[in-house]
């Protein structure tokens, strides 16, 4: 928990992808709950909506913007080294930047996937390799957000899950090592959230089942159901909720998902020994 004793020093949070979506909606509620927020983005020009939300929610003055791009490692170092420079702290790391894709291999390039797993995994790595010094000397926590896309590979995003996957591997194998020395690590895990992250994969529709040849079909079923899906979706703020309880937690679980629905998703791959019954839920969405 954050101090709230006027003579000491709140704990800082740094927190990647805070242009829209979990992102802004995590650093506003970080703020509130009492952590100077570190909000980061590729684009400050895009903070506004973050400086309004944090206006609007009075805490403006607990919230900083500063550039970082994951996919930068002079980015990232130079940011994480300020906020040391500047707060003599970092307490927790949320990595919440990434980018949404959708296609399937025989269709696109490995060059196409490599763009993708740069984003989704190795900008991970690359903020959580600049930030481990930092949040052992604070006995801190790094959190990532991933997605059930990490735990139950999905039809058309064969790059993403694979992106995610590596992720969720990388901090379940990472989680006994850190405790180590005092860092505590967490995998967040939305399902369907209402966010810009859905309009920034770009998929041109029509364009896109023209296309398609073979798997024309197959996409139409897919995205149609992804509309469905996405109509009923839990809000940013309701899956950044998580997040700010495995901040304040005082043992957050490695994995927490934000919504019942997310729960059940992922269980079924859990408990899915022979993998008969994740396909059975995903054959159906191409079907």
């Amino acid at each position: 928990m954050p101090s709230t004793s006027p003579n000491a020093q709140p704990k800082t949070a740094l927190i990647t992808g805070t242009s829209s979506g979990i992102g802004l909606a995590a650093a506003v509620a970080a703020a509130q709950a009492g952590w100077h927020t570190v909000a980061t983005m590729r684009d400050t020009s895009r903070a506004d909506a973050l400086r309004q939300a944090a206006a609007d929610a009075g805490v403006a003055d607990r919230i900083e913007v500063r550039r970082l791009d994951v996919t930068d490692p002079a980015s990232v170092a130079a940011c994480v080294d300020a906020v040391l420079a500047e707060h003599g702290r970092l307490d927790a790391v949320v990595n919440n930047a990434g980018a949404g894709h959708v296609g399937t291999i025989e269709q696109e390039t490995v060059a196409d996937v490599r763009a993708v797993m740069e984003v989704n995994f190795f900008g991970v790595v690359e903020v959580a390799r600049a930030a481990l010094p930092h949040l052992r000397a604070s006995r801190g926590r790094l959190i990532t957000v991933t997605s059930v896309g990490g735990v139950v590979g999905q039809p058309f995003n064969e790059a993403y899950c694979a992106a995610k996957f590596a992720v969720e591997g990388f901090m379940e194998s990472l989680a006994p090592v850190a405790a180590t020395t005092g860092v505590t690590v967490t995998l967040v895990e939305p399902g369907a959230v209402a966010s810009e992250f859905v309009a920034n994969v770009n998929v041109d529709i029509p364009a896109a089942l023209e296309a398609a040849g073979p798997y024309a079909p197959a996409l139409r079923n897919y995205l149609d159901r992804t509309a469905n899906a996405f109509a009923a979706a839990q809000s940013p703020a309701d899956a950044a909720a998580t997040i700010i309880a495995a901040l304040e937690a005082d043992r957050p679980a490695l994995r927490m998902q934000t919504s019942e629905a997310a729960r059940g998703f992922v269980a079924t791959k859990l408990k899915d020994l022979d993998g008969s019954a994740t396909l059975a839920v995903t054959n159906g969405w191409v079907a």
